[in-house]
């Protein structure tokens, strides 16, 4: 066999998509290696007739657990020594999604049609998602304490994608696993890089059979961010201080600087003023240790849910005499939202944070896009 042709066969198997089937004769077995380049809480790993995929600690304050699923191609043989109710039939046909942020890379790969069922149907952005729940073809199944467990198992669905939040999901899996149905916990909001959690189409494009297409909309988003980053760098040389978020009952939660949204403004020529820290969760603080270190921040992001600056100001009047209030740098991201309070920020920006990033550079540094009109944040008067 000349090397021409073993690399062809190399080739084939590499990108083979949900297991396709070995020319006989050719290669007994094939093990190709992690097929994720930045995010830290999945691996997947494409073998000749199956994809092994590793969740990792799913959710916050998780050490050493891994969740671990086989994607089987349908009328493929089983792995064999592996557990059965770990096996995922694909593609998938049926899907009920319990967060919205699912919704978008679902939509992205074509597949919006397979969403049966979602966990909120009031928080969906989606103008596609919305009509076909006006039309009953996706239904709302409820919340961890209040799920609808027959309305799911009328819907009878290839798999329940959740999320976990604490240890407490251990125990939320195991109500779902009693269904009958299999699970899969997804992570991604545990990345702490804009990149990384835009790298989860990966999974989606394995549940769906159509890695290629995962592959070549990730490979686009890392383009243009990568290229807008750079564009930011060379174009600016001072960084103004921002300040986030907005207190609840005398505590301030604040995203540590190892945070997805502190990395962000960090690449869009900013500087966080809580850049420092690190904790794998928000981290509290009395309102007035905030209040004072906000008095540095040029900018105000992401502002709890308000729309107007006498929201703020209803919140603690003593935060109209931050600087940043007094000057009107206020934004916050809920610019494209529903009646009914579904916020795209959480929806497509995930998928899309070049987008995110073009943002928040155009309100640090007005000057690099002039012509940007903003998408997910708006300006709060």
């Amino acid at each position: 066999m000349n090397i021409f042709k073993s690399i062809l066969i190399i080739l084939y198997f590499t990108f083979a998509s949900c297991g396709r089937v070995e020319k006989k004769g050719l290669v007994k077995f094939i093990v190709a290696g992690n097929r994720i380049e930045r995010a830290e809480r999945f691996t997947l790993v494409q073998k000749n007739r199956w994809t092994e995929v590793k969740i990792i600690d799913p959710w916050q304050g998780a050490t050493g657990i891994n969740q671990i699923y086989y994607l089987v191609k349908r009328g493929s043989v089983l792995p064999g020594g592996v557990d059965s109710s770990a096996v995922i039939f694909v593609p998938l046909k049926k899907i009920i999604c319990m967060s919205t942020t699912h919704l978008a890379m679902i939509s992205a790969l074509g597949e919006e049609q397979t969403i049966a069922g979602v966990s909120g149907t009031n928080f969906i952005y989606s103008p596609a998602i919305i009509k076909n729940v006006e039309k009953g073809l996706v239904m709302d199944v409820g919340y961890e304490a209040n799920l609808n467990k027959e309305l799911i198992l009328k819907i009878s669905p290839d798999l329940i994608m959740i999320y976990g939040i604490g240890s407490e999901s251990s125990g939320y899996l195991g109500k779902i696993k009693e269904l009958g149905i299999k699970v899969i916990i997804n992570a991604d909001y545990l990345e702490t890089d804009p990149l990384s959690r835009a790298e989860w189409i990966k999974l989606f494009g394995a549940l769906y059979c159509k890695e290629n297409l995962a592959d070549s909309l990730y490979k686009s988003e890392v383009d243009e961010y990568t290229r807008l980053k750079s564009f930011i760098v060379q174009k600016t040389t001072n960084k103004p201080k921002v300040l986030l978020g907005l207190p609840f009952k005398d505590t301030w939660y604040i995203s540590p600087g190892n945070s997805f949204i502190s990395k962000l403004i960090n690449d869009a020529g900013g500087d966080y003023l809580w850049m420092d820290t690190e904790s794998s969760i928000s981290m509290p603080f009395g309102l007035e240790n905030v209040y004072l270190r906000g008095l540095k921040a040029d900018y105000w992001l992401n502002i709890g849910s308000v729309s107007s600056r006498n929201e703020i100001s209803n919140v603690d009047p003593r935060l109209d005499d931050l600087p940043c209030f007094k000057n009107d740098n206020l934004f916050n991201n809920n610019n494209r939202i529903t009646v009914n309070g579904g916020n795209d920020y959480w929806e497509s920006g995930s998928l899309y944070p070049h987008l995110l990033l073009k943002d928040i550079a155009t309100i640090l540094h007005p000057e690099l896009f002039s012509d940007h009109e903003l998408i997910f944040y708006k300006k709060i008067n």
